[in-house]
């Protein structure tokens, strides 16, 4: 039987400093479309560069099969890890398309994204390294880690993929498309997970 608890956290995200970016985007007066991120909501107008950037993130990463815990086993830790990566690079790639508007608010969430992406790595990585138990004796060439290792991993993977299911749902307001399309095929909460961000203080 596990000793990991399943319902906290096993890591926080730290994104202080790019939530300070968010509210600095608060203005009472703007009409448009509403955002939030963990701690702050605002409204924003997109820019038609915005919006055509935003579709094509949709286009390229509703269908990826890490983001779905429904298609992704035990087994396929390195398969996993080997798309985040490939995720990461489609998510620069956009930001360079936006390189003329870098303070736009949709270069903020694929900012948003790839910090995710980039302390989840992290954290795998310090998973990896711990020592395994003396009685796990993986067989050859099996990928697999010891079972507590494993059960941190894909806790971690599963917030993860929260964490960027609630960046998308942004992305597709951006897009002005609707995002029950993609909590039909992914299901996560609508609500952002306040135990796994750290929150800078208000100013």
């Amino acid at each position: 039987m596990s000793n990991i608890d399943s319902h906290k956290p096993p890591f926080q995200f730290n994104l202080g400093s790019l939530i300070k970016r968010a509210r600095r985007f608060v203005n009472s007066n703007v009409e448009g479309t509403n955002l939030t991120l963990p701690g702050v909501t605002f409204r924003i107008r997109p820019l038609d560069l915005e919006e055509s950037v935003a579709r094509e993130i949709v286009i390229r990463m509703k269908n990826r099969r890490v983001l779905n815990s429904k298609e992704c086993c035990d087994d396929c830790i390195n398969q996993a890890l080997t798309s985040l990566h490939e995720i990461r690079t489609i998510l620069v790639d956009k930001q360079v398309d936006l390189k003329t508007i870098p303070d736009c608010p949709l270069f903020l969430l694929i900012d948003f994204m790839i910090e995710g992406i980039r302390q989840f790595l992290t954290y795998e990585q310090r998973l990896k390294n711990m020592p395994a138990p003396k009685l796990f004796v993986p067989k050859l060439h099996d990928l697999r880690r010891p079972p507590e290792q494993r059960e941190k991993y894909q806790l971690a993977l599963e917030m993860l993929r929260a964490h960027l299911h609630q960046c998308l749902r942004q992305v597709y307001a951006i897009a002005e498309l609707d995002a029950n399309e993609l909590s039909a095929t992914v299901k996560y909460s609508d609500q952002w997970d306040s135990a796994a961000y750290k929150l800078p203080p208000l100013e």
